[in-house]
């Protein structure tokens, strides 16, 4: 698996509760996938925010403050990287 963060792209923020069941999906995309991702793009700022009771989302910020995001609730972890994906393009 190869993300490559950058360009436009300047933020990335994944919200998550540490035990809803909506989360889930992206409780095991961080375990799996996190530390990779991290070493392909180490001076790229990912922030795992948690938050008991918040619905899953994950935040992209760009250029001149622009954010975009999208809800990752009930999502598997192959969901949610697809739609991390879809947010760097």
């Amino acid at each position: 698996m190869s993300v490559r963060l950058g360009g436009a792209l300047k933020e990335l923020r994944i919200h998550l509760c540490q035990t809803s069941k909506q989360s889930a999906g992206v409780r095991e995309f961080i375990q799996k996938n996190y530390v990779n991702i991290k070493k392909e793009n180490p001076n790229f700022p990912i922030l795992i925010r948690e938050c008991s009771g918040i619905q899953p989302r994950v935040w992209a910020r760009y250029d001149k403050g622009v954010e975009r995001s999208t809800p990752l609730t009930n999502l598997a972890a192959n969901d949610v990287l697809s739609a991390i994906k879809q947010l760097i393009k």
